[in-house]
Formats: structure tokens, C-alpha cells, sequence
């Protein structure tokens, strides 16, 4: 006890340390019993034999070199970009006489949703026939007042009068064919139509994408007008996380950083109690950078791009993501219990030939049990992964007999 009070009086002691010292009055005893006079500590030097390190619970390993280091922890919701979303409307207004598809139903580019029949659609027909017919017609006065002009017989202006009769029947015919496909008709259906001159007023509304039905709006027996809406499908292929970022540390964050969703806890769970190995961790990229502060949480959206999602993530969920950037300096992964505190800064102990050295550390990321740290390290160097709490005693002087 003698020691202890002395060793007080040489260093101030902070309220971790005081905690620490109320834990080591019920072991101290028992360690320091094994080892009474073989363990000292100068400045960061802890001196300490070979054969004492087991008894004193320590661990040693490898400084763990890390490419990356984790910047920021942030919330983000999983959104569909515009441009893989649509609504699929009926054309034409009619009867709604079958509907294809259901919420989650994976659909195909041109795959039929669903059909109505359309009395509109009847007359859109009727009119490109006419349209047809008459361009036929106008063919036959376009060739013979073309050769006849060739020869010499009619004028020059009956001749473009007849001209720009002919091309003006040719623009009607267009423009009712691409009504009809516009209404929904393929190319196929209106060749047929043209051949075989048979109305039909049945609609089929095709996918325009290869997606995945999000919503239903209409049943079927329902009548609709024009450009109601029937589906709302996405292609699901690329998806976009909308995180927020506190305005404070937004200048940390560039565009092409890294973003690493975390799973949830309950399924990196089952995973360990299956003993069966974690899948590679799903990654984005930031793509933008808002410019608008949310005045009610102060953030700024920070936008990332993740192309193939897994199944278990979908629109409309909410994730925690890591944000991570490239290292460009010495980092290392280190355990949390290789990490000590004192008077509010960071060491790890590193092992030389008489002991170990207390080295500061600043760390610059944490994930799960692991801590990045940065330091004057050469990556060679061995550290206690185990056992800091007994090597921090004896460091502030706890175990010695000055």
C-alpha cells in the first residue's frame, strides 16, 4: 500500500485511472504476488521477462495493414431511380378485361399486363384503313401523272399538284399508323390489320421494361379513361441510397467514396450459429454530394449508387452504411482490447526485447471489435491484442517497488 500512495503522488490520476485502480486493489495481489521485483516501468518502457507475459494474461499478435479506413456511420434509405421507374397507363380509355400481373411479380420487357377493350380503338382502326385507301388511290394518280409529265403532256403544275397530293395521303397513312402504336398496337398487329382489314377493339398493355411490379391501381371489370394508371414497375438492377450526412462532416465525404451496408444483427447471427461463411460485403458508390442543409435535422444528402443489389435489400428500406476511403498513409486494424487510454489519448504496446513500449495511436475508424489506427509503425512490429489493462498498470507504476 506504501507503493501505491507514493506512486499517487508521482502522477495525477483521471477518472479511468481511479476506476482502474479500484479494480486492480482485488488482483493486483494476486499478479503481483507471481512477479515482485521483476516487472518495472520507465517513461513508455514497461519492462517485463519472457516467462511472466502468460501470467499476466497477455495476448500478442501482428499490426494488421488496412487499405481503407472507415470515415463516417450514417443512416440511408434504399430509393428507385427515376430512370428505373415507370407508370404504366392504358392509351385509350375502355373496359379493363384482364390484368396479368400482381405486386412482386418479376415481368419481361413487352410482356402483356393486362387488356381492354377500347370502342376508340375501333375508330383509331377504321381511320388508318382510310387512310391506307386513299394513299393506294393516290399512288395510282401519282405514276400516271409522273409518266405523263415525262412525256410531255400535261404541265408542269398539274404534275406537283399531283405530287403534293400523294405525299400529303402518305403523311395522313403515317400518322395513323403511329397513333395505333402509340395506342399500344405492335407492328406485327397493324400489318395484320392492314392484310385482313378486321377490327378488333381488345388492347393489350405491354411492359415497357424488364422489372418488378411495386403497385397495382385498377381491377379488372373497371372502365378507365384515357392514360389512367394501371402499374407502377421498376427495374430494380440499380438502386440509390440517400444518406444523411451531418453538415459538419459533409467536407470529409468526396464523390467516389465508399459505402459498405452493414446487415442486420440478427442475421449475421444465424449465420455464425450455421457456422456458414458471411457473403462479401455489399458496397456503393457516392455519386452526389447535396448542396441543401435540412433545417430540421441539419444534413445534407449524400447520394450512392448500388448496382445488383442482394434480394434482401429493397426500396424503400432503411440501412446503416460505413462510409470508407482509400488510405494513402500507414493504418492498421488492431482488437478494441489492444487499445489503452490515458489522460485522454490512445496506446497500444508494442513488444520489444525487454518488454513492451506504450506507443500513442489516433484512431481513425472503428468497426464491430476492430479499431483503425494510425501511428509510427513499420508494419513488422508485434502489439498485446491481449492483457492492456495488466500492461497499464504496471505502466502508470501500479505494480512496482519504488
Amino acid at each position: 500500500m506504501k507503493t501505491l500512495k507514493n506512486n499517487a503522488l508521482k502522477k495525477p490520476l483521471t477518472a479511468s485511472d481511479a476506476m482502474l485502480r479500484f479494480a486492480l486493489s482485488i488482483i493486483a495481489p494476486a499478479l503481483f504476488c507471481l512477479l515482485p521485483s521483476t516487472v518495472s516501468a520507465e517513461g513508455n518502457v514497461i519492462r517485463i521477462p519472457e516467462d511472466h507475459i502468460t501470467n499476466l494474461g497477455v495476448s500478442l499478435g501482428k499490426l494488421m495493414p488496412v487499405s481503407q479506413i472507415p470515415v463516417l456511420y450514417a443512416p440511408a434509405k434504399v430509393v428507385i431511380p427515376p430512370t428505373q421507374e415507370y407508370i404504366v397507363s392504358a392509351s385509350q380509355a375502355g373496359l379493363i378485361t384482364r390484368l396479368n400481373a400482381a405486386i412482386g411479380d418479376k415481368i419481361r420487357q413487352g410482356e402483356v399486363l393486362a387488356e381492354l377493350n377500347s370502342s376508340d380503338l375501333l375508330s383509331m382502326q377504321r381511320l388508318y384503313l382510310k387512310a391506307g385507301s386513299d394513299l393506294e388511290l393516290g399512288q395510282f394518280a401519282y405514276q400516271r401523272d409522273k409518266k405523263l409529265f415525262e412525256d410531255g403532256i400535261i404541265a408542269e403544275r398539274r404534275w406537283q399538284e399531283t405530287r403534293s397530293l400523294h405525299n400529303a395521303s402518305a403523311s395522313e397513312a403515317d400518322e395513323h399508323r403511329q397513333l395505333l402504336e402509340i395506342a399500344g398496337m405492335t407492328a406485327a398487329e397493324i400489318d395484320r390489320l392492314r392484310k385482313t382489314h378486321r377490327l378488333s377493339g381488345l388492347l393489350s398493355i405491354r411492359s415497357p421494361i424488364t422489372g418488378v411490379v411495386m403497385e397495382r391501381m385498377a381491377v379488372a371489370g373497371a372502365r378507365i379513361d384515357s392514360l389512367a394508371p394501371l402499374y407502377r414497375i421498376a427495374n430494380l438492377d440499380e438502386l440509390w441510397l440517400e444518406i444523411n450526412i451531418p453538415q459538419e462532416r459533409i467536407s470529409q465525404i468526396n464523390i467516389g467514396d465508399k459505402v459498405l451496408l452493414e446487415k442486420p444483427a440478427t442475421e449475421a447471427q444465424e449465420l455464425e450459429q450455421r457456422k456458414e461463411p458471411s457473403a462479401m460485403p455489399v458496397s456503393a458508390q457516392i455519386t452526389l454530394l447535396g448542396q441543401y442543409v435540412n433545417p430540421e435535422n441539419q444534413t445534407i444528402l449524400a447520394r450512392a449508387l448500388l448496382k445488383g443489389a442482394p434480394a434482401d435489400i429493397r426500396p424503400g428500406q432503411r440501412i446503416n452504411t460505413q462510409i470508407i476511403q482509400p488510405n494513402n498513409g500507414a493504418a492498421f486494424n488492431v482488437p478494441n482490447t489492444a487499445i489503452a487510454q490515458h489522460e485522454g489519448k490512445s496506446f497500444v504496446f508494442v513488444r520489444t526485447a525487454e518488454g513492451f513500449n506504450a506507443s500513442p495511436v489516433t484512431v481513425v475508424g472503428k468497426q464491430g471489435d476492430e479499431s483503425t489506427v494510425s501511428g509510427a509503425f513499420s508494419g513488422a512490429e508485434t502489439i498485446a491484442v491481449k492483457g492492456a489493462v495488466a500492461l497499464k498498470a504496471n505502466w502508470l507504476g501500479l505494480g512496482s517497488d519504488d
